[in-house]
């Protein structure tokens, strides 16, 4: 009986493998981080729609733009996406919960060569406000909780910049919902200055070459010429491209691939993804990311 039952458990489990295989074959899962108009998000994704199946071997692929940067980071964790572009401190996030749920495979290359970004603060730039000290006292905008260069970064780096602690400088802080709608926040006047990602590569007037500054000058709803920028954080790693970790070998190897060769065969379908002008990808690890994985946990915890 018992030689019986555990034969049939080993039966099972080869079955649900080879189910878990088939269903790996058959859709590709997409998550897309919160915090820009969903239609564009998806729009700037449909080449990945066209091209992945034919590229590794699956029936279709679907998009999952997520309302903010968790919901992302939960699909990761839960296994129900196969890959996501992430920021640093989101990748952090999931290492923390589950350090085996993804694997970090590739990074952006500015177009300068460096593998770096950062967070700058940005004020309208009829409000008198030039830099740091003209920020006393004033509403500050963060972009997510779960942004690097939107809150992580600035909220460790600020405090060395001014002084004394966020909430003793600034007169209130606040979240923008994500990069894109921030920005727009501060030209509405909501909030004095915010914080968001940019390359700091090229010129500010338009938007730099890459960054959140960027797709919203191209997208055209943003007028450079409205902002001021008042301060930039150190540079910040890339985020991360990750892939599920449970990922069929093959297929990790195939997606791999036509990340690699995306910038030269199809530059539009890349920059539409990544939001700006890159040079192209290049491999990296969990080992990239330390220092802001110890940054996550020594400021939030998780």
């Amino acid at each position: 009986m018992f030689k019986k039952t555990l034969l049939g458990a080993v039966a099972l489990t080869a079955m649900l493998a080879g189910m878990a295989h088939a269903e790996d074959l058959k859709e590709f899962r997409i998550g897309i981080l919160g915090g820009e108009n969903e239609a564009d998000r998806l729009r700037n994704f449909q080449c990945m729609v066209e091209q992945l199946p034919a590229a590794i071997g699956v029936e279709k692929v679907s998009l999952f733009p997520a309302a903010d940067y968790d919901g992302v980071v939960q699909g990761l964790l839960g296994g129900t996406l196969d890959y996501a572009e992430l920021g640093a401190s989101g990748y952090a996030k999931v290492y923390l919960a589950d350090p085996k749920a993804v694997e970090p495979i590739l990074t952006t290359i500015q177009t300068d060569g460096s593998t770096g970004y950062y967070a700058v603060m940005v004020a309208r730039k009829d409000s008198g406000i030039k830099n740091l000290e003209d920020m006393k006292g004033k509403k500050l905008g963060f972009a997510d909780p779960d942004s690097t260069s939107g809150f992580l970064v600035p909220s460790v780096s600020l405090p060395n910049d001014v002084g004394t602690s966020i909430d003793e400088y600034f007169g209130e802080t606040g979240f923008g919902g994500g990069h894109e709608n921030l920005v727009l926040e501060v030209v509405k006047g909501n909030f004095d200055a915010g914080t968001t990602w940019s390359s700091g590569v090229g010129k500010f007037e338009d938007g730099y070459t890459s960054g959140n500054l960027r797709k919203m000058v191209d997208k055209g709803i943003l007028d450079m010429g409205d902002l001021v920028q008042v301060w930039q954080s150190p540079q910040i790693p890339n985020g991360p491209i990750v892939v599920r970790s449970s990922m069929d070998a093959d297929m990790k190897g195939k997606f791999k691939a036509f990340m690699m060769a995306l910038p030269e065969k199809d530059p539009e379908c890349f920059g539409a993804i990544q939001g700006g002008e890159y040079s192209g990808f290049t491999e990296v690890d969990e080992n990239f990311y330390k220092t802001i994985i110890a940054a996550r946990k020594a400021k939030i915890g998780s």
